[in-house]
């Protein structure tokens, strides 16, 4: 048995670093590129069909996760002193930004949520999807854990604002990515259980209040929608409507690729965007669906087990808060499509049809990669 005394093992596991892989040189994890990867490619092939077989779509999305890859790739080089320095300044940048949307960014179908710069048009809101989550785990970092009132109710500002500013303009879907993220950041931060049955009994006497006055006439049509979608099945119940039968109608085995006829025959409403999950289980049925799902867990899990081993209270609440977004990601598409939630416009990622939040999720694996191999100097 080796004499080596535990507290020497490490520099000797630093002196084979250069024997590395390239992956891991470059500060990027293997396993968890492949699933991503994977859920990307199974999305272009879905898109394809969608898009009722339309190439040039398929290209233009292939290269915006080409894009995506090579931010994620970018932000995984960022080493976690530099990234924990700019935090506040993300953070601060993205609030000023969402005020300027509010006071003279473009109204397009009704909402409020685009800057135009002249040269680039944007959405600020996309910035605070990952200046949340940095932005919590800066707080955090410093703070003795669990957290004490003081400390939550800052974090609570941090997510809070945000979430209003984002939520009036309006754009629900995206307010509550944010509003999850200031949430999980709080839970990773070790928050005590009677703290979190206080805010729920909290939030069960206010969303009266919030239904009243927080929602717009449309959101609430939606949440009503939800439970009695056959009240209006022409209006506000046909998204939900059309999406069960596409995926009722896909079977356990599917009708096969480029045979899905709820999407070619534009019965399924945003069949390669919000909805395209149907047209997944339309084609390639229940084993296709459990397939991507498994995907999905795979990475979340891959990228949790990463964040646990950041080297830093600040790594491991940041990546944990990220993978956590990402896995509310594919629950809320899923569960909305399936027609167990309200629609509420969000995308099922990398695999709907867009490229704002696609560089932004891509962005934040990058991050999670980065802080769990940079080791922090001392």
């Amino acid at each position: 048995m080796s004499t080596t005394p535990y507290h020497d093992a490490r520099p000797l596991l630093d002196s084979a670093a250069p024997r590395l892989g390239l992956l891991a040189r470059v500060h990027l994890d293997g396993p968890l590129i492949l699933g991503l990867l994977a859920i990307a490619g199974a999305g272009q092939v879905v898109l394809y069909s969608a898009t009722r077989q339309d190439l040039e779509s398929v290209i233009r999305q292939g290269s915006r996760l080409g894009l995506g890859f090579a931010v994620m790739i970018a932000l995984a080089q960022v080493p976690t002193q530099y990234l924990r320095r700019a935090t506040p300044w993300i953070y601060l940048i993205g609030l000023l930004l969402l005020m300027a949307v509010l006071a003279f960014g473009d109204i397009s179908m009704g909402a409020q949520r685009w800057l135009d710069l002249g040269f680039v048009r944007f959405q600020p809101s996309e910035i605070m999807k990952l200046g949340v989550p940095l932005m919590m785990a800066w707080h955090f970092a410093d703070k003795p854990l669990p957290p004490r009132l003081g400390h939550l109710l800052v974090g609570a500002l941090v997510a809070g604002v945000p979430f209003v500013l984002i939520a009036k303009q309006p754009d629900l879907g995206t307010a509550l990515v944010i509003l999850s993220a200031g949430l999980f950041a709080l839970f990773l931060g070790g928050i005590a259980w009677r703290i979190i049955i206080g805010l729920g009994a909290i939030a069960a006497v206010a969303a009266p209040l919030f239904w009243e006055y927080g929602m717009r006439e449309y959101q609430r049509q939606r949440v009503r929608t939800l439970f009695d979608p056959e009240a209006d099945p022409l209006g506000a119940g046909y998204h939900i409507i059309q999406s069960k039968i596409a995926i009722g109608s896909g079977g356990i085995y599917g009708k096969g690729w480029l045979n899905g006829t709820q999407s070619h025959l534009e019965f399924l409403p945003e069949s390669h965007t919000d909805f395209i999950l149907g047209t997944l289980a339309e084609e390639f049925g229940l084993i296709g669906v459990c397939i991507l799902l498994t995907l999905y867990f795979f990475v979340i899990t891959r990228a949790l087990w990463l964040a646990s081993r950041a080297p830093d209270t600040f790594g491991r609440i940041t990546g944990g808060t990220l993978a956590l977004v990402f896995f509310f990601y594919a629950f809320v598409n899923t569960g909305m499509v399936s027609g167990i939630l309200p629609v509420v416009g969000v995308p099922l990622p990398l695999v709907s049809y867009g490229g704002t939040s696609l560089v932004t999720i891509m962005a934040g694996f990058g991050i999670l990669m980065g802080l769990h191999s940079h080791r922090p100097r001392t």
